[in-house]
């Protein structure tokens, strides 16, 4: 009788909450998927269906040929990656001298780097835009790359130096009695035991990137320019919207979050775990 009420209350409190969350998650998803498939005439019958009547592939191709998505898919990519790139060698770095190093000032540099989380965007919007006009970056991809440097770097260093924190100091000492300096200590020693962790910062930061809508509508002014957010903005008439095509658009945009998390699963597990624990 004990092993049955346990059962029930597992059921209540564990099973029906993930059940909630999952269908919270997954049922917009299946309804754009869906949608994205339906013609204009098929989407606006009264009749309801959650499935579409065939698969069309009509939209997609429409959107990737005809509405740039072809183009603000590469500006989207090469932005997010360069970005991640300087994201990840400025976050080792700075992780690096926060766990090595004993300074002046040091036990404040985390609520110092937390401070500048608690601001949104928009609060420094205009002069953002201020000083990339003054510098001629209006317009230009660079100011969407330095903006997220900037922006994603403070919280990926604290990620980054909890999982640096996890490695001991001893082989730090080690390598240097072997006569390796810093560069190769940090190169041919940390940056190996810290693969589940860039591959953490690296994610958390390529979805930031990915995702940045509000800076990019305001600094890139010219559509062939365009990143996949502001290019989904864009779809959006000011007297109509092609629904079928908008939910083929944003189901391209979720494409590369949803393979990265496929292929990097175990690594970002582990990464989180680890960095949750030993910091």
């Amino acid at each position: 009788m004990v092993g049955k009420k346990s059962k029930y209350w597992k059921i209540l409190y564990l099973y029906l909450p993930l059940a909630l969350v999952f269908l919270t998650v997954l049922v917009p998803f299946f309804w754009a998927l869906s949608i994205s498939f339906k013609t204009i005439p098929e989407f606006q019958s009264q009749e309801f269906n959650f499935l579409p009547q065939s698969f069309n592939f009509q939209n997609y191709i429409h959107v990737w040929n005809k509405s740039g998505f072809s183009e603000y898919f590469k500006n989207s990519l090469i932005v997010s990656l360069i970005s991640v790139l300087f994201i990840l060698i400025l976050c080792v770095c700075n992780a690096y001298a926060l766990s090595r190093y004993i300074f002046k000032g040091k036990k404040y540099t985390n609520m110092i780097l937390l401070s500048t989380q608690m601001m949104p965007v928009i609060l420094y919007l205009v002069p953002l835009f201020g000083v990339f006009k003054a510098i001629n970056l209006i317009d230009h991809p660079a100011s969407l790359i330095i903006f997220n440097i900037v922006l994603q770097a403070p919280f990926n260093t604290i990620l980054m130096t909890n999982f640096m924190n996890g490695i001991s100091k001893e082989l730090d000492e080690a390598a240097m009695i072997d006569g390796a300096n810093r560069m190769t200590i940090m190169t041919k020693i940390l940056l190996p035991i810290l693969r589940p962790g860039l591959v953490a910062v690296g994610s958390f930061a390529f979805i930031g990137c990915w995702n940045e809508f509000l800076v990019a509508f305001t600094l890139i002014q010219t559509q062939s320019k365009f990143t996949i957010p502001v290019g989904l903005k864009s779809m959006i008439g000011e007297y109509s919207v092609n629904y079928p095509a908008l939910a083929a658009g944003s189901i391209i945009a979720l494409l590369p979050p949803v393979i990265l998390f496929t292929l990097i699963q175990k690594n970002l597990v582990s990464g989180l775990g680890a960095g949750a624990v030993k910091g």
